[in-house]
């Protein structure tokens, strides 16, 4: 795929990360959101949602985490975060693209999507979805009816 084509992504923003009990088996969840309101939900681990969380609530933990020891490599090797693709859903399984510049070279990497919006929230570099993987997301929002939500940091 052309990745200077983003006719068929939308851009998206993070609106929060949660812990959803879903079965009395609390999991964290980022909820991301477009410019309609329209909201997916992406199941991650734990420490991806904290550190996807430290960034929206602007805490700096007393030591670098694993995503903000990538910034400063990045950083130092002159390489520039461009932006993160959400490509497609395979099997309840998202799957993105890392991107990422050196010199004139854009590079993408296969990455958890997780992984991918932390880095981008770190260095404020555009999340996009593709359109027909932001479509399910209602299917999704719906498995999160009834389940208990609470806000990662109380």
């Amino acid at each position: 795929m052309d990745i200077d084509n983003y006719d068929d992504f939308e851009e998206i923003h993070v609106k929060d990360v949660y812990i959803v009990d879903v079965f009395s088996d609390p999991t964290p969840v980022v909820l991301l959101e477009n410019s309609k309101g329209e909201m997916l939900p992406i199941y991650i681990g734990h420490l991806e949602a904290l550190s996807i969380g430290n960034v929206i609530k602007n805490i700096s933990p007393p030591r670098p985490m694993a995503h903000d020891l990538m910034v400063n490599i990045f950083d130092r090797l002159d390489i520039k975060v461009e932006g993160v693709m959400i490509d497609d859903k395979v099997d309840k399984v998202y799957y993105a693209r890392l991107l990422v510049r050196k010199d004139n070279n854009i590079m993408q990497f296969d990455a958890r999507p997780s992984d991918c919006i932390a880095l981008a929230l770190r260095v404020g570099a555009p999340i996009r979805i593709r359109k027909k993987v932001l479509e399910c997301s209602e299917i999704e929002m719906s498995r999160l009816e009834g389940a208990r939500v609470m806000n990662i940091f109380g």
